[in-house]
């Protein structure tokens, strides 16, 4: 067998020259050979090697400069579909000296930061920092707080604590300086202890480190809320003798333990390692105290930076994980049982939203809700939800088992009795809705009530895509308004047509991510087939003439242009049905209100073919700055974003056949950090003057 890699960060002689990578051995993994005696020779070579700590080659100290980025991100949403947004970014450099045999200091001589949601993050000091001589033989992370004292692979311990197996030969460079360099694979011999999980890539000829990538067992990591952390570093050939950093990567996952909630924190760090000078007398006195230490503010201050961080930042680092941490991630579960690396987790509390927990609405007046998770191993796993309205006195709930891979896909079968809204875009977030339905009569939801059981798969696809196959037998039923509001009177809910059916339904979600011309382009699309069963109250065959094939497509395209963003919203919508006076009205599209027809009321526009268009400029416009005390402070801009949109819906009859359009135009404001939106509209075909104010979108999932 045959393959050609490519690799990066893997220099020679510090030129900036494209690198070869071609396979001259090959080994199936189902072939690999662990703690074969060429195996253990090349381990036990590059173990003996380190413990020289370079001292026979001529290298007595060093200094290096290092730049790099420390990223805080989150990550929203059931099923974390949504690429992570960045919280607050650190753009650092820093001075590095080394000195044989084993003596370290770092010193960060410039540090800027953007801050782009409020947060009072703090990072453990070896997070600002460089890994020296790819660990030493106790490898601690996070001060110790997170990883302390796993045993480094390559050290007279980790010889016996570890299994070696030889995967690779790779030629690297070309002509003269044409090297060879082995892939071992490595794995604990006991993974319920902890261990790091991986691969090394070491110079037979010198024994030395060129590349390592790696995770760790469960057991190795001692903050609860880790979900995994992964670590790439890359050394390269300097002044054509020593083997030293060159390229570094660390992520760290976090989510809750106690509570099933869609929210995940990263911390991403990124550094390019370079301009080495040799054998400088460094003395050792620079060397006591702290590892990483921080030059005084006004020297940090002085940094000639050039441009803005966001700017700068590499493009992966805003990608929902660097393809080289996903190989980390993919290998270590290859390596070792999922259970060495999955989270023990008891019955923990589970919500998709803050709204599970309380909301308010016409039909069940106050609903209060809460829900259980159990993680079983092996993927498998179970929810349960429930919900009780306090005016129409009925408990509503879900109850799902989910056979799930790593790679997000799964399998699940279910069973529930809850509310499905007839729109396919929501008009409000469910807090700001439960606020206004409570206070002022004024409830964005459509529902209808739906009991369920059925079975569905997902799929995601390398890029991201996801992919939702749902069949279901179901039976539909519609509801009355059961509550009242403090102030305003509420609409009658939709009249759906009570009926039993069976549902098929192909959703597809491409979570936002870089496109054609630069733009970002977010598309979630839904197909389905509903099949009725027996007859309605009137003696006419539900299952003869409301069979219906339906169609719905939302996709957000943002491009930016400068300090401006050019943004447009496309909703579109279709509902085939052998006799459409009989279609249920549940089935039918439904457009109006602040996202899909600002200017319009609330799912005024009914139809079988429809579709919205919004298009807005978002500008820069100024706020008053303040301060948050710990979590940073407010900036003195915000977004203006003047805007308009259209509606077309068809009309059906023997005189209003045809395409109807109804635009709007209007203006939104966006405060700082994007958390608020505020929009006035006017409607121009029969419309009038609105008015909505709700959190930014981003946030909805998890509200």
């Amino acid at each position: 067998m045959r393959r050609f890699l490519v690799a990066r960060g893997l220099g020679l002689g510090g030129a900036a020259c494209s690198l070869l990578i071609m396979l001259c051995l090959a080994r199936a993994a189902s072939a690999q050979t662990w703690n074969d005696p060429r195996s253990r020779s090349i381990v036990e070579r590059a173990t003996a090697r380190r413990a020289q700590q370079l001292a026979d080659t001529g290298l007595t100290d060093y200094q290096a400069n290092a730049h790099g980025y420390v990223t805080f991100l989150a990550q929203l949403g059931e099923g974390f579909l949504t690429p992570p947004k960045i919280i607050k970014a650190d753009e650092l450099e820093l001075e590095v000296y080394w000195h044989a045999p084993n003596l370290s200091k770092q010193r960060i001589i410039g540090r800027r930061d953007t801050l782009l949601l409020p947060t009072d993050i703090a990072y453990h000091r070896d997070h600002l920092g460089i890994v020296q001589n790819n660990f030493p033989n106790i490898i601690r992370i996070g001060e110790g707080d997170e990883v302390r004292d796993v045993p480094h692979p390559l050290s007279p311990v980790g010889l016996a604590q570890y299994d070696f197996a030889l995967a690779d030969s790779f030629a690297i460079g070309s002509g003269a300086q044409r090297i060879n360099v082995y892939e071992i694979k490595v794995r604990p011999k006991n993974d319920r202890g902890p261990a790091v999980v991986g691969a090394i890539y070491i110079d037979p000829a010198e024994g030395q480190v060129v590349r390592m990538s790696f995770s760790f067992t469960r057991a190795a990591l001692l903050d609860p809320a880790l979900e995994d952390l992964s670590i790439v570093l890359e050394n390269r050939l300097v002044g054509g003798r020593f083997w030293l950093p060159s390229r570094q990567e660390v992520e760290i996952r976090r989510t809750g333990t106690w509570l099933d909630y869609p929210v995940r924190g990263i911390i991403r760090g990124r550094w390019e390692i370079g301009d080495y000078r040799f054998n400088t007398a460094v003395p050792t006195s620079l060397f006591a105290g702290p590892e990483y230490v921080q030059a005084p503010p006004a020297e940090l201050k002085r940094y000639p930076w050039k441009g803005n961080v966001l700017d700068s930042l590499p493009p992966d680092v805003r990608a929902t994980t660097d393809e080289d941490v996903q190989r980390v991630q993919a290998e270590a579960r290859q390596l070792v049982r999922a259970q060495a690396l999955a989270r023990a987790r008891h019955v923990t509390l589970s919500a998709r939203n803050l709204s599970d927990f309380a909301r308010f609405n016409r039909v069940e007046g106050f609903a209060i809700g809460d829900g259980l998770s159990k993680q079983f191993g092996s993927g498998i796993a179970a929810n349960v939800r429930a919900r009780y309205g306090l005016d129409d006195h009925q408990a509503k709930g879900s109850v799902a088992i989910i056979a799930a891979r790593p790679s997000g896909s799964a399998f699940r079968i279910f069973a529930s009795r809850d509310f499905r809204d007839v729109g396919d875009v929501a008009e409000r977030s469910t807090i700001v809705n439960s606020l206004a339905a409570q206070e002022f009569g004024s409830d964005y939801t459509d529902p209808f009530l739906v009991r369920a059981v059925g079975a569905g798969a997902d799929y995601v696809a390398a890029n991201g895509i996801r992919s939702r196959l749902t069949a279901s037998y179901e039976w539909q039923s519609p509801l009355s308004v059961r509550a009242g509001a403090v102030s305003g009177v509420f609409e009658p809910t939709v009249p759906a047509e009570e009926m039993h059916a069976s549902r098929v339904s192909l959703e597809i979600d491409r979570p936002p991510t870089l496109s054609f011309l630069g733009t970002e382009l977010e598309i979630h699309g839904q197909l389905r087939a509903t099949f009725p069963y027996g007859n309605r109250p009137d003696g006419t065959s539900a299952a003869r003439d409301a069979r219906t094939l339906r169609g719905a497509m939302s996709a957000n395209i943002e491009r930016p242009f400068g300090a401006n963003r050019l943004v447009t919203t496309t909703t579109l919508g279709f509902v085939v049905s052998p006799f459409r006076p009989n279609t249920p009205p549940q089935e039918l599209i439904y457009l109006g209100g602040p996202t899909t027809g600002p200017g319009y009321d609330y799912h005024s526009i009914v139809s079988t073919r429809a579709f919205s268009e919004h298009i807005e400029l978002r500008v820069p416009a100024p706020f008053i700055p303040f301060s948050l005390g710990r979590f940073g402070r407010v900036p003195g801009r915000g977004s203006f974003a003047p805007f308009v949109h259209v509606i077309g819906a068809t009309r059906e009859g023997a005189v209003t056949n045809g395409l109807y359009l109804y635009p709007s135009v209007g203006a939104g404001f966006l405060t700082p950090f994007d958390l608020l939106r505020l929009d006035v509209a006017r409607g121009l075909r029969n419309g009038r003057w609105t008015f909505s104010i709700d959190v930014s979108r981003q946030f909805w999932s998890v509200l």
